[in-house]
């Protein structure tokens, strides 16, 4: 099963995410995870890593072609002639040639430029840099805007989502604009919700982990995960876990575990801004 946003382009219901890692080891575990199965890598510039996910899709043996790979503007570089600068950076770091999506990393209405940082992506996707743009932590006023000033509307929206904040609103927003909801974060970042006793028992019954109860969850809400995973069994685990099919019931408890509070460090879009 894949997903296709407005513009064609297709994604695989699971990626790989890569915070973290970074150098030998991430180079490494990047490669780990090509072999493994996965198709869609995500990156960002500041992640500080996309010489090594570069390095990891090389090291694979996969096909260039069969790889999604995918990197974010920082905030700092949303001026249009820096965010083209940035992006062509990244596109020289990986050695790749092009990366095949780009998102502007976080809106930070407080600066104002994420417009004209959009305007740059359209730009660097018409030079051939990157095949296909999106954004990352935008709200259906940020979108709304993005379209009205330019007439393009992103691929790909990655926000956090979890079974603590489902994101209900704008996931319903997403896909009545042909855009595709991409998770970070899907696991909670191993906080509590991992012990979770309605998430426990649900994976009980299923017979699994609690973390692929989760990622089943998002395939079934029709949103693209990214969980990250060191190790191959891990990684196995999680890329299986998104054909285990869920009752209606169980999708609709995990759903009711969200709490008003439920983001994992208050990083509302609306006001949080990164650089």
């Amino acid at each position: 099963m894949t997903y296709t946003a407005d513009d064609g382009t297709t994604l695989p219901t699971i990626g790989f995410g890569t915070y973290t890692l970074r150098g030998e080891a991430g180079a490494e575990t990047v490669a780990s995870a090509l072999r493994t199965g996965y198709r869609l890598i995500d990156s960002a510039f500041a992640y500080r890593n996309e010489g090594s996910v570069a390095e990891g899709v090389r090291r694979s043996g996969v096909p260039r072609e069969e790889v999604m790979v995918t990197s974010k503007l920082p905030g700092r570089d949303q001026g249009y002639d820096d965010a083209l600068e940035t992006v062509t950076e990244s596109v020289y770091r990986s050695g790749l040639g092009y990366l095949d999506l780009y998102l502007i990393h976080w809106p930070n209405p407080g600066r104002d430029q994420y417009v004209e940082a959009w305007r740059a992506l359209i730009e660097a996707r018409e030079r051939g840099l990157v095949r296909s743009i999106g954004v990352s932590n935008f709200l259906p006023a940020h979108l709304d805007r993005l379209v009205v000033e330019t007439g393009v509307s992103p691929a790909v929206n990655q926000v956090e989502l979890h079974p603590y904040f489902p994101q209900a609103e704008q996931r319903a927003y997403d896909a009545a604009h042909g855009i595709v909801t991409e998770a970070w974060s899907p696991l909670g970042r191993a906080n509590e919700m991992l012990q979770d006793p309605v998430l426990t028992g649900i994976a009980q019954s299923y017979d699994v982990g609690v973390g692929e109860v989760i990622l089943a969850w998002h395939a079934r809400l029709g949103v693209v995960p990214l969980p990250k995973a060191s190790s191959p069994e891990r990684q196995r685990a999680n890329l299986a876990a998104v054909d285990l099919t869920l009752s209606d019931a169980d999708v609709a408890a995990i759903t009711d575990l969200a709490r008003p509070d439920g983001r994992i460090a208050n990083q509302d879009p609306a006001v949080y801004e990164e650089l």
